[in-house]
């Protein structure tokens, strides 16, 4: 969502020329939060720029940034957003930051950043056929030491906006690189290196940050249902079934396959975590499906005869018995592949398997 600027001759007297200062689209895309955000920030906390012009969008100059950068990295350490402004300000009236100076880097105390440098944007990393927009890479700690690595720069504002358990940023950061990459891109480059991120916070932390992740992952899941398509009309042996295998509640990954396959037409019944073995085969002759997904994270739920037992399940008159296509996914399949079922190790080849095998 960008700001557009009006043309040079419309500006008012007074107003800043084109080109000085950046506008509030780019401090946001900067700063890796939504455009609102910047802008409540300036209207109820005072934090906008210190040059006013004529014109109707405001520029903002580097002082200005370093502002925003403060704030931003005060609140991912979980300071209310009243509280890290009034601390800003005062520390901008204290010591002012000269105009033309760059941002300051911000101590790692305070979940300052380091970038790599500005240049050209490192080419995106396609995935499954979609070609995302070129980004920065950024290597981050998205406030209270969250390391991200070497990832898109999206990922920095939706980790600070689930640290901050800023909803609505959260949503808007969301909805919008899933619009800008394509849902599989968005998945594999932005949405799933920030949930890993936060897991390995939680899991480093003594059971902190929990609250984190069940945000974010919330907050993914509604973001994947608003954006997928109208669930497709079933067509007689094209449909995918979706479950977690019995004992399995991790249902994020199959939302997103479900979500993927709803964008390719493929007509999905998704049957969520834990499913009975009993249900599951229930729901494997109740619609005769081409494929069936099965879910596992860990190992210990990872079953083999449940596997191949659903793999031989038969249908259909006698002299045209079908049987479906078991796919085997997710990290609990790990060293226990099932001889002669597919096993994807990732979303975009999920994906090109079920295409394939409902397409023949």
């Amino acid at each position: 969502m960008g700001v557009h600027e009006r043309d040079s001759r419309d500006r008012g007297p007074g107003s800043a020329p084109a080109g000085v200062g950046l506008t509030t689209g780019e401090v946001a895309r900067r700063l890796g939060v939504a455009p609102t955000t910047v802008r409540t920030w300036d209207r109820r906390y005072g934090l906008g720029p210190d040059a006013h012009t004529g014109g109707r969008h405001r520029r903002w100059t580097p002082a200005d940034v370093a502002r925003l950068e403060r704030m931003c990295a005060l609140t991912a350490t979980g300071i209310p957003p009243a509280e890290a402004a009034r601390t800003v300000l005062g520390e901008a009236t204290q010591e002012p930051a000269p105009a033309r100076q760059a941002a300051p880097a911000l101590p790692e105390a305070a979940g300052g950043a380091t970038e790599e440098p500005a240049g050209e944007a490192a080419p995106g990393r396609g995935d499954a056929g979609v070609a995302p927009r070129p980004s920065v890479r950024t290597r981050s700690r998205a406030g209270s030491g969250l390391r991200l690595g070497d990832v898109r720069q999206e990922c920095k504002g939706i980790a600070r906006a689930a640290l901050r358990l800023d909803a609505s940023a959260l949503d808007e950061l969301l909805e919008t690189a899933i619009a800008e990459h394509g849902l599989v891109a968005a998945w594999t480059e932005v949405i799933m290196p920030t949930l890993q991120a936060v897991g390995r916070k939680w899991e480093s932390s003594g059971e902190k940050y929990v609250e984190v992740e069940h945000f974010l992952s919330w907050h993914v899941s509604g973001a994947l249902r608003r954006g997928a398509p109208p669930t497709a009309a079933d067509r007689p042996g094209a449909t995918v079934v979706l479950a977690c295998v019995p004992g399995e509640n991790h249902t994020l990954p199959l939302e997103v396959l479900a979500a993927a396959l709803a964008e390719r037409g493929l007509p999905v019944r998704m049957f969520g975590g834990a499913l009975p073995v009993e249900s599951l085969v229930t729901a494997v002759r109740r619609t005769g499906p081409a494929a069936v997904a099965l879910w596992a994270q860990s190992r210990t739920t990872a079953s083999r005869p449940l596997a191949q037992h659903v793999a031989a399940m038969e249908w259909g008159v006698r002299g045209a018995r079908r049987k479906p296509v078991v796919l085997t996914i997710g990290p609990g399949w790990t060293g226990r592949t099932v001889p002669g079922l597919p096993r994807p190790t990732g979303l975009a080849e999920a994906v090109a398997v079920l295409e394939t095998v409902v397409s023949r």
